[in-house]
């Protein structure tokens, strides 16, 4: 039996061997050039100063100059002024654009991101250090393009994915407003972001994966208040940029749209029309209740971020408004968070006060020091004080805090409070961060989960450690 075999002539061996040498330079220039080329980019933004943007110089002394407020205000009109008032804060300008409450819209405020911090820019019309130089056109391009005046790519933490689909006429009603403000001259922090993603021209690559440009189109199938909702929950309120996930570029995942995602420890809430995950089972009157004072009674109390876009935001939207973000939210697709239940539906009052009655403490124990720090407010038996008045101290029985499938707020609001401020009352609760230790929020979270919620939502003590050291 003859065994037989194939063979390449040497000759081909070597012609292989010399291609594969030669692909593998041509790869290995190419990236060599590629890395010259980003850090040549990387040196001569650092040394030349012209290319540094606003956001990126540094720290000067803040200085509150007068106002030319007249003069803006007989330029654009006094009702186009009004307008864009309005819509800047259906948009919430005023919360990332604010670090200090003294110097409104001067920025420096810092956001956390996975690849650094990003501090928002000066958007007063301080000429220097602001955009009182910017014209509109450079003011629509980026709204809508997310373009700086000097042509630089923004970061998407500024949200012109959704903005791009606000109407020029909107964009610039805006622009009216800002330019009536006290310009502040204040230049911002420079950001903080980690090598490669210091390099704005990246954020091109970035856009063709996460970002489509262009205005609102109307649906002609639905109604027009639909249509508004669609408008402010897609656009300029946008909704997307806490309550949808984000992908592994931390663009939005359009997929799972509007069903929850964490920012900076908070849990962002699935707010679809499923009954146990979402919003499903709340009445159109609650949802405007919560939009407008920040209460559901019964359901939901804004604590958090929530409660800042109450209190700067969503409070001074009208009725319209109002009800046409709630049609337009039960329009979406139901997305299932896998809950057995809502998570206002937990829960029973407490009689641990009377069990802990002559007992000796000798561990940290979650009914005592909920007594001890809660009871005060929120009644020893859980059921708060005050039913549904305004500036009412919670149940935290059907509450959908207690009741959540994690019990990162709960945990949250523990370590820094809640503060929110509507026209209907002021709300205080205070943080517990400096008094207690982390065992000792686990403890108090894990004792409310258990009694007043889902007994099936726990915390750790490493958890409330991370949660503690998160940027606010």
């Amino acid at each position: 039996m003859t065994k037989s075999t194939s063979r390449v002539h040497p000759a081909g061996d070597v012609a292989v061997q010399m291609q594969v040498k030669r692909r593998r330079l041509r790869v290995a220039t190419l990236a060599a050039g590629f890395s010259l080329f980003a850090l040549y980019l990387a040196w001569h933004a650092w040394h030349d100063p012209q290319s540094q943007h606003q956001d990126e110089l540094p720290i000067t002394q803040a200085i509150a100059q007068d106002a030319s407020s007249d003069q803006a205000v007989a330029v654009a009109g006094p009702d186009l002024v009004k307008r864009g008032e309005y819509l800047a804060r259906a948009g919430d300008c005023v919360a990332c654009h604010t670090a200090d409450k003294s110097r409104p819209y001067a920025g420096g405020l810092p956001i956390a991101t996975p690849f650094g911090t990003i501090y928002t820019p000066n958007i007063t019309p301080d000429p220097d250090t602001g955009i009182g130089q910017w014209s509109d056109a450079e003011f629509l391009r980026a709204m809508h393009e997310g373009i700086g005046k000097s042509g630089e790519r923004l970061y998407p933490a500024f949200p012109y994915v959704e903005y791009t689909r606000v109407t020029d006429q909107d964009v610039l009603a805006i622009r009216a407003y800002l330019n009536t403000l006290a310009p502040v001259h204040y230049t911002p922090p420079r950001n903080d972001l980690k090598f490669p993603f210091n390099q704005r021209w990246l954020m091109t690559f970035w856009n063709l994966v996460n970002f489509t440009e262009g205005r609102f189109v109307p649906d002609p199938k639905q109604s027009a208040e639909l249509n508004r909702g669609a408008y402010l929950v897609l656009g300029l309120a946008h909704c997307e940029e806490c309550h949808t996930p984000r992908n592994f570029m931390q663009g939005l995942k359009s997929s799972d749209r509007l069903s929850g995602a964490v920012q900076a420890g908070w849990h962002a809430f699935n707010i679809t029309p499923d009954k146990n995950s979402g919003i499903g089972n709340w009445s159109d009157d609650e949802l405007v209740s919560y939009l407008s004072t920040g209460v559901a009674p019964g359901r939901a109390n804004a604590a958090g971020p929530m409660a800042e876009v109450v209190t700067d935001s969503t409070q001074y939207l009208n009725d319209e408004d109002l009800h046409a973000i709630v049609a337009y939210l039960r329009s979406v697709p139901p997305v299932s968070g896998g809950e057995a239940r809502p998570r206002d539906q937990w829960g029973k009052p407490a009689d641990d006060v009377t069990a802990l009655r002559g007992q000796t403490i000798t561990s940290v124990n979650g009914a005592q020091l909920f007594i001890a720090n809660c009871a005060t407010c929120h009644n020893w038996t859980g059921q708060g004080v005050g039913a549904s008045a305004p500036g009412a101290y919670p149940s935290l029985v059907h509450n959908s805090v207690a009741g959540a499938s994690d019990a990162n707020n709960l945990a949250m609001v523990i370590l820094h409070g809640v503060n929110r401020t509507t026209k209907q009352a002021d709300v205080l609760m205070p943080a517990f961060g400096d008094q207690l230790t982390d065992d000792q929020v686990a403890a108090i979270t894990n004792y409310v989960t258990r009694q007043f919620g889902n007994p099936q939502s726990t915390v750790t003590v490493d958890q409330i450690a991370k949660l503690r050291a998160q940027q606010q």
